[in-house]
Parts: C-alpha cells; sequence; structure tokens
C-alpha cells in the first residue's frame, strides 16, 4: 500500500479496517522521520520503541509532540539543558487521551527553551530549519513541530503548544494548519510551563480537518488542571464541512498596519474577498489596545517564567551537581548559570524585576489591567462579528542570518498579531493563505471563547 501523501482519515479508516501493514508502514515512516530530521534537525528524541497498537478514533496514526509535554518514559527536556536528562514517569492529559485513541508517539520535537522565542533560535539542542528553504526559520516556539508537519509527507498530526503565538506562527512560516484552542479547552496537566495563565496546547496538520481532529480527542474537563473548563466538547470535525454562508468577519485596521508587508497584506485581502463569494461578509473594525498587546504580553509572561523557572535550582528539579562546598545561593546561582540559555536568563531577569517591591505595580499590575482591556476588546468585537480574520505574521518565514540582526525588542515584536489573541485566551487558527516570494503566507482566524466551531468553519472554506 501507497502511504505517501494519504489523507490522515484514510490511513485511520484502513487501519480500523485491518488493511494496514504495521510493521511495513511504520519502517518506512521512520525511514522519513529520520531523514527529514538529519537534513532539517527538526527532532530533539526519538521515540525508538515498538509502537504498541490499540484501536480507537486515530488507530496507529503517528503523533509527534513538542518537548514541553510530558511523554511517559521518553525524554522531556523542554528544550533545555537544564532537563537534559528528565524523563517522565506520566503522560500528560492530552497525551493519555491520544494515546488511548490509538495515537502512537514518535518523537519530541524541536523548540525555543521553554518557549522563548518567536523564530526557534533560542534552542539548547538543535535549530529547526524550515523544509521549504532550509535558509529560513521554522517560526517559533513550535518550530520542530510546523517543520516536520511540513517535511513529511506521511499520515502525521503534530501536538504543540502556545503561550504568544507559537503554534500559530510556524504554522504561518511552513505552510502547515495550526490551532490553538480557548484556555481551558485542554487540560495543560502534564505540561511544562512557560506561562500558567498563557499557555495552550494545541496542534498542527496539513489540513484543517487533522487539526480538528486532534483537538476533538484532547479536550474536555481534566480534574487534574482547575484551568481546565467543564463544558460539553462540540464535534471540531463536522464544524469543518459546514456552510459559512451569513457568517459576519471583521477584519481589525490594526492588523494591517504599516508594520505588515503589502504584499501579504493582499494575500490576505483575496483570501477574504474568496469568503466573500462564499456567501461571508465582512467589514473593517477597530482594536484599539492593539499597540499595548506587546508590552502587556511580555512583562506578564516574564514574571510568570521567572517564578515557573524558579524551582529549576538544581536540587528538586533539573541538573544537579555536587555543592563542593558553595552555600545555596552560589550554587543555584551555578547551576542556572551553566545550563539556563541566554534568552531564558534574560526573561527571568527581566520578570524578577518587574514583580519586584516598588516595581510590581508599576510594571506587572498595570499590565494585568492592560490585559483586561484587551480582552474587553475582543469581546466588543465578538458581538458583532463571528470571527476575526488578518494576516497571521507580518512577513515571511525569515533568513536565519537577518534574525541575527535583531535586538531582543524587534524580535518580540515580531508577536504583534499573535500576542493580542493569546493573552485574551481566545482560540485561533493559522491557514495557509497564498505564496510570497515562494514561501507561505498564513492566514489567521480568531473567534470568541469557546468559538472553535466558528473558527473551523472559516478555516474550513479557505480549503
Amino acid at each position: 500500500m501507497k502511504y505517501e501523501n494519504m489523507p490522515t482519515a484514510q490511513f485511520i479508516k484502513e487501519s480500523n479496517n485491518g488493511n494496514i501493514n504495521y510493521n511495513d508502514f511504520y519502517r518506512k515512516f521512520f525511514e522519513k522521520l529520520k531523514e527529514a530530521d538529519k537534513k532539517y534537525n527538526l527532532l530533539i528524541t526519538q521515540n525508538t520503541k515498538k509502537p504498541t497498537i490499540t484501536k480507537g478514533k486515530i488507530t496507529a496514526l503517528p503523533l509527534s509532540v513538542k518537548d514541553c509535554i510530558c511523554t511517559r518514559n521518553i525524554k522531556t527536556t523542554a528544550g533545555s539543558k537544564i532537563l537534559e536528562n528528565y524523563i517522565p514517569p506520566f503522560d500528560a492529559t492530552a497525551i493519555k487521551k491520544l494515546k488511548e485513541q490509538g495515537g502512537v508517539i514518535v518523537g519530541k520535537t524541536a523548540q525555543d527553551e521553554f518557549g522563548h522565542g518567536t523564530f526557534s533560535t533560542n534552542c539548547a539542542y538543535k535549530i529547526p530549519k524550515n523544509p521549504l528553504d532550509p535558509k529560513r526559520s521554522c517560526g517559533g516556539s513550535s518550530g520542530g513541530a510546523g517543520g516536520l508537519v511540513a517535511a513529511l509527507n506521511m499520515p502525521h498530526i503534530a501536538i504543540a503548544e502556545s503561550t504568544g503565538g507559537s503554534i500559530s506562527a510556524p504554522a504561518a512560516f511552513t505552510g502547515t494548519v495550526g490551532i490553538t484552542p480557548t484556555y481551558g479547552r485542554v487540560s495543560r496537566y502534564g505540561l511544562i510551563d512557560y506561562a500558567n495563565s498563557l499557555d495552550k496546547i494545541g496542534a498542527m496538520g496539513k489540513t484543517v480537518e487533522d487539526a480538528a481532529l486532534a483537538l476533538n480527542i484532547m479536550s474536555g474537563h481534566d480534574p487534574m488542571d482547575e484551568t481546565s473548563i467543564n463544558e460539553k466538547v462540540p464535534d471540531f470535525l463536522t464544524a469543518t464541512k459546514k456552510d459559512i454562508k451569513g457568517m459576519k468577519l471583521g477584519v481589525p485596521k490594526e492588523y494591517f498596519s504599516e508594520k505588515i508587508d503589502d504584499k501579504i497584506k493582499n494575500i490576505i485581502w483575496d483570501k477574504i474577498k474568496h469568503l466573500e463569494t462564499l456567501g461571508a461578509t465582512y467589514e473593517k473594525c477597530s482594536l484599539p489596545t492593539t499597540k499595548y498587546t506587546i508590552p502587556s504580553y511580555y512583562i506578564i509572561a516574564m514574571c510568570e517564567t521567572s517564578t515557573n523557572l524558579a524551582k529549576f535550582c538544581g536540587m528538586r528539579y533539573g541538573a544537579a551537581e555536587d555543592l563542593k562546598g558553595r552555600d545555596f545561593n552560589e550554587y543555584f546561582s551555578d547551576i542556572r548559570g551553566k545550563y539556563l540559555g541566554e534568552e531564558a536568563k534574560r526573561r527571568i531577569i527581566l520578570g524578577t524585576y518587574a514583580r519586584m517591591a516598588g516595581y510590581r505595580d508599576q510594571y506587572y499590575l498595570k499590565a494585568m489591567k492592560v490585559r483586561t482591556l484587551i480582552i474587553n476588546d475582543y469581546k466588543k468585537a465578538f458581538k458583532k462579528y463571528d470571527c476575526l480574520v488578518s494576516p497571521t505574521m507580518p512577513f515571511i518565514a525569515p533568513k536565519f542570518k537577518d534574525i541575527e540582526k535583531l535586538t531582543p525588542v524587534e524580535n518580540y515584536f515580531a508577536d504583534i498579531l499573535t500576542a493580542g489573541p493569546n493573552l485574551a485566551g481566545i482560540p485561533m487558527i493559522s491557514v495557509p493563505a497564498g505564496t510570497h516570494q515562494s514561501m507561505p503566507v498564513g492566514m489567521h482566524i480568531l473567534a470568541g471563547h469557546m468559538q472553535e466551531e466558528k473558527i473551523l468553519q472559516i478555516a474550513g472554506a479557505t480549503h
């Protein structure tokens, strides 16, 4: 049987009908996986154990998992040397659910250390290269996930995670589909946190249906995660096939500013006009707080990461050494200085500063108040529109030589279109919209809290 370019739905059907020779399939799959990893640096760890096949909704389907999501008996490092030898004794709830439905974990994908990055260049192990042009970034922080989906022409879905755009950015840069659900839709239990109030587990695939399928399985309340939402999970897969006639789209003018490449804006407008021919209507609208999203997002995220990473001090968690006469402060500083990367240290220092007495009101609390204004902006928009549409990223996947020239602040401003939705905790999906300079351009579709069906409805119509 020919497995190359086989749609996921067909693979699952053939698998459940007993038509897949698993030994043959996985031999070919791992050959392709090793080849892709060798060329593009996409994996931190490959699962070398022989797959155990369980019947379910995704019987025998290969799944890659971002390395910040815990996988039982498979090394999980969050892309950091401080966790180089960590092997979790349990699965994250999302992974447990996927395995129970027949999913097979094939490896852990490369990422920015603890999710700290937009281009997957802050990596402790290897920097993933874009399979469409190896001189360019895959995006971050789920760069390995996006790159692997783009590189493999075999049935496969990538499980990823987003804090400020870490699913949408690589989806846009690699021409794949990436869905980030509402905060709380998918349990965070077993996720190695970057910023607790922002982190979300989602999925990446070649098609909208692939992303919806994974989300169907992962979603739902989990008593192990008090932030998970106890609501019935709709059938997201069905939503991808629904008519969009009568749906109202908002087009935020701030998301088409002079900072966005003109060619990208034109491609997105073409897609919006196409959606209009399918029965949707659109209006230009405004999200006035957009200019505050980057400062607000980075202050909150850095404050939260500085507390989350405090536990990696060489005692109970992470890398450890012999004290050798050092006092605890000296020992902690040595361990963290040696095993944490430059960007992780920068974010810890800035976050700690913003939380200090005398600065907490000035920075952190003010950023939280701004976050509320940003959420209210979106709520107001979604009273009028079903979805908001915009470019996903302000430019195509940049070349590594150009990324090296960026200052940290310029680097952070690459998230201008994705940080706002992540701050608000609303669902979003990036879908391929066209190409510019032979590289993919992503269209971002946003909806109100728990309205994943709407973004999948629009996304399904774009394909």
